[in-house]
């Protein structure tokens, strides 16, 4: 009888240039050495899926202390050459002032892809790639995922412009902040930034109150 074997794969998502990347590596072993994959390995007896998701991300890209979450888990018979082969996918999100990486052992180079231009991936990581943005999109209503992907003091256009990366579209400027300002999930620092023009106050999210309006079942549809 075939022996089944665990992975865990991790899509790490981030902002670059105002457009949503993601991060991949192109692989330094067979199979498909040479080609571009997400981050990810094999599961170790003594590690749970996330300490293995953790040291995996760690060791193929020198990146740690990230917003994590268990995707999904993909477990078609022939997904991998290798053998039978069930991987737990995450997707995991990492601000843009954190973009220095290093490629491990197993990775010959890791590199920021946006997700609207992604190279052939190996195994089925195109398949979990898209799973992964389609599971972000649906979490901006009603979790933090999109104040993960900013520094902890923020403009509102920074704002803006994550959402719209994430969301794939332009978003009227005036009804976005309309709308962020009746939340009041926001707050205003005395802080401003320069820009280029005018210096933009500065705001950090009110977790607080977002987790207020998340019971009472309120959403964030932009």
């Amino acid at each position: 009888m075939q022996e089944m074997k665990v992975t865990v794969d991790v899509v790490l998502f981030t902002i670059r240039a105002r457009a949503l990347h993601a991060l991949l590596v192109r692989r330094g072993v067979p199979p498909f050495a040479g080609q571009y994959a997400i981050p990810g390995g094999f599961v170790r007896r003594e590690e749970s899926l996330d300490e293995a998701a953790k040291r995996e991300l760690y060791e193929e890209t020198s990146v740690r202390d990230v917003y994590l979450e268990q995707l999904y888990t993909f477990g078609e018979p022939h997904r991998d050459p290798r053998g039978r082969v069930i991987t737990a996918a995450y997707y995991a999100l990492i601000g843009s002032e954190r973009l220095d990486l290093m490629a491990g052992a197993d990775a010959a180079e890791a590199r920021w892809f946006p997700t609207q231009e992604l190279p052939k991936l190996a195994f089925d990581h195109r398949k979990i790639v898209d799973y992964a943005l389609e599971r972000l999109r649906n979490k901006l209503e009603y979790t933090t995922v999109g104040f993960q992907l900013l520094p902890e003091k923020f403009t509102l256009t920074e704002l803006q412009e994550v959402y719209e990366a994430i969301l794939g579209k332009k978003l009227d400027k005036r009804n976005f902040r309309r709308k962020i300002g009746l939340l009041r999930i926001l707050k205003p620092l005395r802080e401003r930034r320069e820009t280029g023009r005018k210096p933009a106050q500065l705001f950090r999210f009110a977790a607080g109150r977002f987790e207020k309006l998340k019971e009472k079942g309120i959403l964030f549809p932009f």
